[in-house]
């Protein structure tokens, strides 16, 4: 069996970023770039725990803050995910992942068959990590999570470090994400016969 529509590549631009984003969901090169350091090392860890390959290269009105880059990435990366995904055939369907970065504890759980629904419990201990938002984290998810057509739930068991937690969440959610997204051949995963 051939998957032909693993891969997406996908252009968005507005009057307050550029986002021109490339994915494979089965692997490649990984180059991130979007004029926001720490959303940077989120996507490239993201990146690798998953398996995807994904090359990013964003600017925005950084001068304001980094809220429209982090939402504008997350609205393209949901978009080429979908994408990629095509009509779903043979995918697993659904993915979790509980998570330990040092002292934070994070789970993950994610269906990828076209309901919306996002549900976010987090609370981080600091306001910023370096000149990073930490709200800004659940911007980037809830942009995903409605581009992408998922259903996701992020839940922070425990963690005390800011950026333990924000990494946490970005490694949990691309294992659950390439569980879901695992081929397994078995069809459509759903008694109506679409996932839309």
């Amino acid at each position: 069996m051939i998957f032909d529509k693993r891969f997406s590549k996908i252009s968005r631009k507005t009057a307050e970023t550029s986002v021109d984003m490339s994915l494979c969901l089965d692997g490649g090169e990984v180059s991130v770039s979007t004029g926001v350091g720490f959303l940077d090392h989120m996507l490239e860890l993201f990146a690798r725990h998953g398996g995807f390959g994904l090359e990013i290269k964003a600017s925005g009105d950084t001068r304001v803050d980094f809220h429209h880059t982090a939402e504008d990435v997350g609205i393209t990366l949901g978009r080429a995910f979908a994408e990629a995904a095509g009509d779903k055939a043979g995918i697993n369907r659904y993915g979790s992942c509980l998570l330990p970065m040092d002292e934070a504890l994070v789970e993950t759980a994610v269906d990828f068959g076209g309901r919306v629904y996002f549900s976010w419990r987090v609370t981080f201990p600091s306001e910023k990590v370096g000149d990073f938002d930490t709200e800004l984290a659940e911007e980037f998810w809830r942009a995903f999570c409605n581009n992408s057509r998922c259903n996701l739930h992020v839940i922070m068991r425990s963690g005390s470090n800011s950026h333990h937690i924000a990494e946490g969440i970005f490694k949990s959610a691309a294992r659950s994400l390439a569980q879901a997204l695992k081929i397994t051949g078995n069809g459509i995963m759903s008694t109506k016969g679409v996932l839309d």
